[in-house]
């Protein structure tokens, strides 16, 4: 059973997805954290419900972004985790951080990437008249929202959709390709090599894995 520490911001909607892929066994992995730098933040209750060990880490009590890194590794060194998962952790992370769990490190972002990486994905898309948008699941390096794709998954853009109603079609999505992408990782199927991913020892195209039905 792989160990998975989980980072938080807000609600938790992709750890309560992770959180019943465990427990149904569908991923053979337990979360053994979940760590949010915000104290309001829902996930913590979700995992607290789930008999998971929480603890909230605030970013504002830190003198920089370095050294709110350096403490938060040490939280989640704590739990000797086999794989790290943001999910909706709202902080640019350090070099330093990223290169402490190279090829551990797992982050889901709300659009087709390259495609509007960083904030406002739903409605950058609208406006750009796409008739289709999704969800990746990535590596995370150095560059933000720029690792290696695993997989994607994509939904239609319907003409009188807004940033709302888009963004809950892409979360059902989230839902469906976080848990199984922590699932091949704990699989061992998964690796990064470099700006690269593989898949069963298969180097994985720009976008990821074609099949999102894989299992």
């Amino acid at each position: 059973m792989k160990s998975i520490v989980v980072l938080i911001s807000g609600s938790g909607s992709n750890l309560q997805a992770l959180i019943d892929a465990c427990s149904s066994g569908f991923v053979p992995g337990k979360i053994s954290a979940v760590i949010a730098n915000k104290a309001n933040a829902y996930g913590l209750v979700r995992a607290s419900e789930a008999g998971i060990s929480t603890q909230v880490l605030s970013h504002k009590h830190h003198s920089s972004r370095e050294a709110y890194d350096n403490a938060l590794i040490d939280a989640i060194d704590q739990h000797q985790p086999d794989l790290v998962v943001l999910a909706g952790f709202m902080r640019i992370l350090t070099p330093a951080f990223v290169q402490h769990y190279q090829g551990r490190l797992l982050n889901i972002h709300p659009s087709l990437l390259p495609k509007y990486q960083g904030l406002n994905t739903h409605q950058r898309a609208i406006d750009a008249g796409d008739t289709e948008h999704g969800c990746s699941v990535h590596f995370v390096t150095e560059q933000l929202d720029g690792g290696p794709v695993i997989l994607q998954a994509k939904v239609p853009v319907f003409s009188d959709d807004d940033a709302q109603s888009l963004a809950e079609r892409v979360h059902e999505q989230e839902h469906r390709v976080y848990p199984l992408v922590v699932r091949w990782f704990c699989q061992n199927r998964l690796q990064q090599h470099a700006d690269k991913a593989s898949l069963d020892g298969n180097v994985l195209a720009a976008n990821g894995y074609a099949n999102e039905d894989e299992d």
